[in-house]
């Protein structure tokens, strides 16, 4: 992989075209603008570059001590496929202010195989709850 680099710099996050990848999944979709910019400027974002260019992003909504959840892991679609996922999540879990988070978690309804590499499992043990609402 070309000059992946993986940057925590809100700065350099391309707002646009992450904003309209994630408007664009089956997740994101009744999202908006101003839903974004209020989720990334409350959450540790990542994105990923390749030769400068920002080609994924992904983030983990965090108190930086004892819980984190996965949300809007997304890789453009022209460079799926080459691990570009991985690395974000991995650099999130590995990330110096979140050392201490023993609770992590996240939702998914088709990428299980790449979370159970990072030892996630599916939840069956009847402890999680959630609530949905409309926003």
């Amino acid at each position: 992989m070309r000059n992946l680099e993986i940057s925590f710099d809100h700065s350099r996050i391309d707002f646009r075209a992450t904003s309209d990848q994630l408007m664009a999944s089956y997740w994101g979709s009744a999202r908006s603008d101003e839903m974004h910019h209020r989720a990334f400027a409350n959450s540790l974002c990542a994105g990923a570059y390749m030769d400068g260019e920002q080609v994924g992003f992904a983030r983990a909504i965090t108190d930086y001590t004892v819980f984190a959840y996965i949300a809007d892991v997304i890789i453009w679609p022209e460079h799926r496929g080459r691990g570009i996922g991985k690395r974000l999540v991995q650099a999130l879990i590995d990330h110096p202010e979140v050392r201490t988070v023993s609770h992590w978690s996240l939702s998914t309804s088709d990428a299980h195989s790449l979370y159970e590499k990072f030892g996630f499992k599916t939840s069956t043990d009847g402890r999680y709850m959630r609530l949905e609402r409309e926003p």
